[in-house]
């Protein structure tokens, strides 16, 4: 395993990954609230914050983008994504290798695992490949661990989230991104579960400031390395504000009121 708090992934041991991997995944439907995010230059200028560790995106747009920005921004890449298009069983495309990653520039690399699925074992077989190919290049590993399928009722439920965690430990991943669960001890629950995996709490869809910002305060608080966010920062007007409060949260451990405050 290797540790990340030496790595561009952190900042003083905390983490805060800008994903941005959204136009693959959802499409066109998450741009249209503030139109101006379709544009990447967009969301790379907001990555330049001093708070946003890392940024996360499939290969395109890394390659059309991230070398105006190598100086003040770091590269995570996401290897593997599929449309929301797609309408079978959960399930992710290979659309980038490991080695083509370091290439372009990459300091870490991020890939989507859902537990549950059907296919399941395809992509824990293309996890092993992926992540054994890492190593070779001491790039740290991020999972997107989602639990999801047609055997899974409720995909958020603490103990599924826990086992979403463990999967990510199990498998050799760095860090493992995984959702919400509801409350300070089921995230904590998590982070248990993880072991020498670290949690990074995923974003999830916008939602209001202070109810965002809680959440992350929980998963800080639970023993949780950071947050992996995208729609809650780059759907917002001025994302630059929300950036100044997570700084507040995740780096310097305040309340979410005092973070509030210090991004009026």
């Amino acid at each position: 395993m290797i540790p990340i708090d030496d790595t561009p992934l952190c900042r003083d041991g905390k983490a805060l990954i800008l994903a941005y991997d959204h136009g693959l995944e959802h499409g066109p439907v998450d741009f249209r609230g503030v139109p101006e995010s379709a544009d990447p230059e967009r969301t790379f200028e907001a990555a330049t914050h001093p708070a946003v560790t890392s940024v996360a995106v499939q290969k395109g747009i890394a390659e059309a983008y991230y070398p105006s920005y190598s100086e003040d921004v770091d590269l995570l890449m996401k290897l593997n994504g599929t449309s929301n298009l797609w309408m079978g069983e959960p399930d992710s495309a290979v659309n980038c290798t490991v080695d083509y990653a370091a290439e372009v520039g990459a300091s870490s690399v991020g890939f989507t695992l859902y537990g549950g699925s059907n296919n399941e074992v395809e992509m824990a077989e293309e996890f092993r490949d992926a992540q054994e190919a890492a190593r070779e290049h001491d790039l740290p590993v991020v999972m997107w661990s989602y639990p999801r399928g047609q055997g899974l009722k409720n995909d958020t439920k603490p103990d599924t989230i826990s086992y979403a965690a463990r999967l990510a430990l199990e498998l050799g991943a760095d860090v493992a991104k995984v959702k919400h669960p509801g409350s300070q001890e089921a995230m904590e629950d998590a982070v248990r579960m993880a072991g020498r995996t670290k949690v990074v709490m995923s974003g999830g869809s916008k939602t209001t400031d202070r109810e965002f910002l809680a959440s992350v305060k929980e998963t800080i608080d639970a023993g949780g390395k950071g947050l992996a966010v995208g729609r809650n920062v780059w759907q917002r007007e001025d994302p630059t504000r929300i950036l100044d409060a997570l700084e507040k949260v995740i780096f310097e451990e305040t309340s979410v009121d005092e973070a509030l405050a210090a991004a009026e």
